[in-house]
């Protein structure tokens, strides 16, 4: 098997392993903060295993991207317990629209064609999710699901802006956060039981430490276009796992809104790539 396969198997793999949260969350009868004091803890005994020193590679900027780390964990796990978990992921996905308008005015690259019609599309999916007919509860999970997607944006802005050698401790130390603001909740509740504490630990040490580490290990053998594409298995397993293990079925309002943010942003990662191969091979 060449470098290039083994990083698409790999980064499929770190797509089906991210898909996983949702059935797990559902499954669990713990709050959120418990859940979330439980698999920072795991994830950062795996990740001081992986990368030993380089967790504590630490600047200004890790801090910042500590905080939408946080912010991200806390909010889809939020958002994940009030409301469905496809209107949790596809709520995260929409992050992506917000990176698309906010990267060109931070770095000072041309607004192309296609990322406005893609934003203009996850938006108009994402208004889909607002006209369901939801509860107290569900509206907050919209709510934390729609920020989920801003903290998404906000940390995949700012490790773009930091050095490569400082993006595990923003990790690290976001896990940190998360386990300052849950602890309060984890000391007051009940000690889970055998098979809750494996669900806790597949979610700390495979789906999220596992996932990153196939993800990064994927990037450096494939094209950064390439592992995004892929890396769209996890908004299409997410329901579709929590769907067969727990019996929730979304809505259809939110099948819809889903489809045409996940469409827009699969068409738009496939316009890309057909601009680049034809420019290089214009250059031939």
């Amino acid at each position: 098997m060449d470098a290039r396969t083994r990083g698409i198997w790999a980064t499929v793999l770190a797509g089906l392993a991210w898909s996983t949260a949702g059935l797990f969350l559902k499954l669990l009868p713990q709050g959120a903060f418990t859940i979330l004091c439980y698999r920072a803890l795991y994830v950062m005994g795996v990740f001081f295993l992986l990368y030993r020193r380089e967790v504590f590679r630490f600047n200004r900027q890790t801090a910042i991207n500590a905080f939408f780390y946080a912010g991200l964990a806390i909010t889809f796990v939020l958002s994940t317990k009030m409301t469905t978990a496809a209107n949790a992921i596809f709520l995260q996905y929409t992050g992506t629209a917000y990176i698309l308008i906010l990267e060109p005015l931070l770095f000072k690259l041309p607004l192309r064609r296609i990322n406005i019609i893609t934003t203009v599309a996850c938006f108009l999916g994402m208004g889909l999710f607002f006209l369901e007919d939801f509860d107290w509860q569900g509206l907050q999970g919209i709510f934390w699901g729609a920020i989920s997607g801003l903290m998404f944006a906000g940390l995949f802005l700012g490790q773009r802006s930091n050095p490569p050698e400082y993006h595990v401790g923003a990790i690290f130390f976001g896990n940190v956060l998360v386990v300052l603001v849950s602890l309060p909740f984890w000391l007051q509740s009940a000690p889970p039981t055998l098979a809750e504490h494996g669900m806790l630990a597949f979610l700390g040490i495979f789906q999220l430490s596992a996932g990153y580490a196939l993800f990064t290990y994927g990037l450096k053998r494939i094209t950064a276009m390439e592992a995004s594409l892929i890396a769209m298995l996890e908004p299409l397993f997410n329901p579709i796992w929590v769907m067969l293990g727990h019996g929730e079925t979304p809505s259809l309002l939110a099948w819809i809104g889903g489809g045409i943010i996940i469409t827009a942003l699969i068409i738009r990662l496939l316009v890309l790539r057909r601009q680049k191969l034809i420019a290089l091979r214009q250059l031939r």
